[in-house]
């Protein structure tokens, strides 16, 4: 099974930017669905944002203009570009792969925190 580690969070000012970064054990390609959610403290976790190979790229609403996702299958790893951050964008944003059939393989999150 395909693994995914994150990394490029941290602690950014409003108004910021910030990049993440998840790369793959295998070919990121192998999964169907590839993209980014996000829990905050005593919230869900939400869906932030996907590359999937049926309709492209999708974006939660709080994030659209503001975040942008890219594949970059030579170096197997998926990016969240975050621009624009607010306070209510932190949260532990954890990458996602989910093949056509079989398990959903999540990372272990990396911390974004958007504080003056």
């Amino acid at each position: 099974q395909v693994q995914v580690v994150e990394s490029g969070g941290g602690l950014v000012h409003p108004g910021g930017s910030l990049r993440l970064s998840c790369l793959a054990s295998g070919s990121i390609t192998s999964f169907y669905t590839v993209g980014w959610y996000r829990q905050a403290p005593g919230k869900q976790r939400e869906p932030v944002a996907n590359i999937n190979k049926s309709d492209g790229t999708n974006y939660a609403d709080s994030v659209k203009g503001r975040f942008t996702i890219s594949i970059d299958s030579a170096k197997n790893t998926v990016a969240l570009e975050m621009d624009k951050l607010k306070p209510e964008d932190t949260a532990v944003y954890y990458c996602r792969g989910a093949p056509l059939v079989g398990p959903v393989t999540w990372g272990q999150g990396t911390q974004v925190t958007v504080s003056a």
